[in-house]
């Protein structure tokens, strides 16, 4: 899963994502959670739109509740058949989500739980792979929404997700557009478990717990036990 992660600041991700003429102006979120409104990128007649969306999907059947029925995650096993997402699916409503890395926490034996700041080690800005749909709060109030693909964990994140071994689908670059703008087949061959050898973890403060907290030195990792 990921519910929670790092989000770049609005020049970065334009540069790597080769955007012009964006409107959105917001910094680094260095503890993104879900509900809040992220910047995510999409495909509009064949070319690349940047839109803030609320993290966490509101299905179109949400009318009165999006709380109720919102999803920050979504299973790969699960995009053609869920109520939520086969809509999206189906037609094409593709997104990524920019990132500089995530969090995850490990269970330790005594039950207590580790966060890990994990980033990639071939991209200094990423995309998560991702859906987003537009649906009505009620009557006069449009929400358009996302959310981050989750699928099987690879080697390093089977690791740290010991409880359930997930993780979130993070695209190689040279799938972006295939992810975008492809056919629903290709889109889904754009899919796979990042490999672990690009991919680095270490343990970080328990300050990440808390929403409220949301600093560069979240990302600083744990010193070593010194014997």
């Amino acid at each position: 899963m990921c519910g929670r992660y790092v989000s770049p600041e609005e020049a970065s991700i334009e540069r790597e994502f080769n955007l012009v003429r964006s409107e959105w102006r917001f910094p680094a979120n260095f503890n993104v959670a879900p509900s809040q409104a992220v910047p995510i990128i999409r495909a509009v007649n064949g070319s690349p739109q940047s839109v803030l969306s609320r993290w966490g999907l509101v299905p179109f059947f949400a009318k009165g509740n999006p709380g109720k029925y919102a999803t920050f995650n979504a299973r790969v096993e699960t995009l053609a058949s869920s109520a939520s997402y086969r809509g999206p699916w189906k037609n094409g409503q593709r997104c990524i989500v920019p990132a500089l890395g995530f969090y995850e926490w490990h269970v330790n034996p005594d039950g207590s739980k580790q966060p890990f700041f994990i980033h990639v080690e071939d991209q200094s800005v990423f995309g998560f792979a991702g859906l987003w749909e537009r649906s009505r709060a009620d009557e006069t109030t449009v929400v358009e929404s996302c959310t981050i693909i989750t699928m099987p964990a690879n080697a390093l994140m089977a690791q740290i997700h010991n409880t359930k071994a997930r993780m979130p689908a993070i695209l190689a670059r040279d799938k972006r557009t295939q992810w975008l703008s492809g056919s629903a087949e290709a889109a889904a061959a754009a899919l796979a478990a990042y490999p672990s050898e690009r991919m680095v973890g270490y343990a970080v403060s328990t300050r990440v717990n808390s929403p409220r907290n949301n600093d560069e030195k979240l990302l600083d990792p744990l010193p070593a036990n010194v014997d």
